[in-house]
């Protein structure tokens, strides 16, 4: 096995798979249509998260080589740092730093740990994942579009810092590119910007309207697509902005902090966020720095948002969209049942290093 390691010392195949117990069952992590997730130790004593990329995903090879490049050349504290990769045959592993609380979705909405995201603790995780992104878009020396952003894609670390993860469906735009189109819809439905599922159109708003969604989860406590609001199963974003609209937003709030009135404040104003980051047009959402902004300066006046008409109805269908019906098949991405992707529409850029290079790092 060709093991290269980016920031660590070098280790043999062999220990690799030690690491993990020779990928035993009981070091999973989580599992989706790409592959397995596991944690691990080195000889050293560092914990490691390795994901084992399916031998039988067709996917594989360019998701792998689009997440090796582009993640070993950010470096973000709210990234998750790459520390190597390996490559036999077509085994492909990826060596990631370890985060002792896992992914963001496995505390959201699971009511037994749900408790431990205090306030303080949710409020600081909106504020690093906006910060993460705002660096992929505006503050590292590519313009990166995630195209996947969502709880799962959100991992903690021993200190509750938020470091994004995921980079298979990411997209490098060249300078002065604003905009990209493509056929082939990648990313989980209910996290999709309309523009996007619809007509293949992506740009940073895409990924602040998927931000939108993951905050208004946060402060629910409740996953967009099962959102409860009594008896009834509703449309989070819809629910959101009815509540907020008549002046009940509390009625959207994770009953756990109801009480925090020396909060509320703070509260009101991440839902008025992420109603703004969830508006159908893509020129009426705020960018990446202005949010970072709003969420660090309550001087800052917040415009009113518009409904968020493209969910006003769940009944849409995916499916119906006429790129995701010709282009996308269902995928079995970790954390979603409703992830979508479709063939791989090569979002490295043509300039972009190749596999080869890595070696050389």
């Amino acid at each position: 096995m060709k093991l290269v390691l980016l920031n660590l010392c070098t280790m043999t195949s062999v220990q690799l798979e030690a690491a993990t117990d020779n990928f035993f069952d009981a070091n999973k992590l989580g599992q989706g249509g790409f592959g397995i997730v596991y944690k691990g130790k080195l000889p050293s004593g560092q914990e490691i998260v390795v994901k084992r990329l399916s031998m039988n995903s067709g996917q594989g090879d360019p998701e792998f080589k689009n997440e090796v490049v582009l993640v070993a050349k950010l470096q973000h504290m709210n990234l998750v740092r790459l520390l190597g990769f390996s490559i036999q045959g077509s085994e492909r592993l990826l060596i990631y730093e370890s985060v002792d609380n896992g992914s963001l979705d496995h505390l959201l909405f699971d009511p037994i740990k749900r408790p431990c995201l205090d306030w303080d603790r949710c409020y600081k995780i909106i504020g690093d994942v906006a910060k993460g992104v705002l660096y992929l878009h505006e503050d590292s020396h590519l313009r990166i579009i995630h195209r996947d952003l969502k709880a799962s894609n959100v991992l903690l670390d021993g200190e509750m810092n938020a470091k994004i993860l995921d980079f298979r469906m990411a997209r490098i735009f060249v300078q002065d590119e604003t905009q990209g189109n493509t056929s082939n819809i990648v990313g989980t439905y209910e996290y999709m910007a309309p523009e996007y599922a619809w007509h293949g159109q992506f740009s940073s708003k895409s990924d602040v309207f998927s931000f939108g969604v993951l905050v208004l989860e946060i402060r629910s406590g409740q996953k967009i697509s099962s959102f409860q609001n009594g008896e009834n199963v509703e449309d989070l974003l819809s629910c959101a902005w009815e509540n907020w609209h008549e002046g009940t937003a509390a009625n959207v709030i994770d009953p756990a902090f109801r009480t925090c009135s020396g909060s509320l404040r703070d509260i009101m104003r991440c839902i008025h966020i992420g109603l703004l980051c969830v508006q159908e047009d893509a020129a009426d959402r705020p960018t990446m720095a202005s949010i970072v902004l709003m969420l660090t300066s309550f001087s800052i006046t917040l415009p009113m948002p518009t409904r968020p008409e493209f969910f006003v109805s769940r009944s849409f269908n995916p499916k119906i969209s006429p790129l995701l019906r010709h282009k996308s098949r269902p995928s079995e991405t970790m954390g979603s049942s409703n992830s979508m992707s479709g063939n791989y529409d090569h979002p490295l850029s043509t300039n972009d290093p190749s596999m080869s290079e890595l070696y050389l790092w």
